[in-house]
Order: structure tokens, then C-alpha cells, then sequence
């Protein structure tokens, strides 16, 4: 089995029913490590060595965050910056993280429609990921496809839970080396591929 590892960082998960709820949904899970960034380092002193530690002894880094003003929340920028040290995670003797998977785990307020080419912000989702997505690359890592929860400032319940349930089955998926049964390449967003988890977990 892969061990996963989810940096979570939401500076106001006392605001967040998603996320909570998310959590409730993952921490418990066999073989996936749930890290709290901002309940580990409320004065946004990265443990760096930790942090190097945590990476070194799981197989699928997932960052799970809110987007924020098209980004992250600080706290990952600053995780990035001090704890992916050039000859530790890159350069020519930078080899740690090589072969490893990273995988972003966005929610969004605005809903799909927001995120296109003629929506309010203009861009899809996937593309203010562009960081991420190079930043695997610079350190030798394969980016999965992100899982994008829209719509949170008007969710239900039921959305809710089925949020938690999707993401259940992505951490299953991950643990259990399920990918290579999915033509994951080629999808855009981890959501095109729920349909087939599903599936496949109901036989």
C-alpha cells in the first residue's frame, strides 16, 4: 500500500463546514497521515526537518486548501519555500522526492461556472495550479490531476457529505495503488474520474 500524506492549511477552519467535515472523512483512514499546518505552526515556523522527515516516509504528497486570492494560504508558500531545499528536493543533488506523486485538494467558493473563460474569475481553477504543477516537476514528482470542490459558500449538507465521501474514495484509490486502472493522464480534474471509482467500488 502508498502512504499518503494531506498538508492541510486553512487559516480559518473555524469559518469552514467543508473542510471540517473533510477531515472527519480522512484522519482516520489506514495508511494516510493528516498534518495540520496551521495547528502545527500558528507562528509560521516550519519544522523543517520534520516537515523533511514526513515527506521522505510517504509515497502521495496532497495539499488540502481553500483557494485563496487564486493561491494558497500563506502558510504553504512558506512550507514550499524553506522545506524544499535546493539539494534535498531539487538540483543536482536534490533526489528526495523523486517518483513521489503530489496531489492539490482545492475548495472553492464560486461555483464551476466562475472559473471559465467567461465567468467572473476568468480562468479555470486548474490553471491557478500552475505552481504546484511545476513545482512537482522541478522536483522529479508526478502531479495528479486536482480534486476541486465548487460551490462551498452555497453547499447543503448532502453536498457536503458527498464531498467527503469523493474524497474517501480518492485517499482509498491512492492507498491502494488504484490509479493505473484509470486513464488519469489524460483527465483534467480528479473529479472527471469519480464516476469510475464509484463504479468500479460498487462491483
Amino acid at each position: 500500500m502508498a502512504r499518503v500524506l494531506i498538508q492541510f492549511a486553512h487559516p480559518a477552519l473555524s469559518k469552514s463546514n467543508v473542510h471540517r467535515v473533510l477531515m472527519d472523512y480522512c484522519r482516520n483512514l489506514k495508511n494516510v497521515t493528516f498534518n495540520d499546518l496551521y495547528e502545527s505552526y500558528p507562528d509560521m515556523f516550519i519544522d523543517v526537518d520534520r516537515e523533511q522527515r514526513l515527506l521522505l516516509q510517504h509515497d502521495i504528497i496532497v495539499f488540502q486548501y481553500p483557494l485563496y486570492w487564486y493561491s494558497s494560504p500563506a502558510i504553504v508558500k512558506q512550507w514550499l519555500d524553506l522545506v524544499l531545499e535546493h539539494n534535498w528536493a531539487y538540483g543536482a543533488r536534490g533526489k528526495a522526492l523523486v517518483g513521489k506523486k503530489l496531489l492539490c485538494v482545492i475548495s472553492c467558493g464560486g461555483g464551476s461556472d466562475a472559473y471559465t473563460d467567461m465567468g467572473r474569475n476568468h480562468y479555470p481553477v486548474h490553471q491557478f495550479l500552475h505552481p504546484f504543477e511545476q513545482t512537482a516537476r522541478t522536483c522529479n514528482m508526478e502531479y495528479l490531476p486536482p480534486f476541486v470542490m465548487y460551490g462551498t459558500y452555497r453547499t447543503t449538507k448532502d453536498d457536503i457529505v458527498q464531498f467527503g465521501e469523493d474524497y474517501q474514495t480518492i485517499l482509498s484509490t491512492l492507498t491502494h495503488d488504484k490509479l493505473n486502472m484509470l486513464n488519469y493522464q489524460d483527465a483534467t480534474y480528479f473529479n472527471e474520474l469519480l464516476p469510475a471509482l464509484h463504479t468500479a467500488g460498487a462491483r
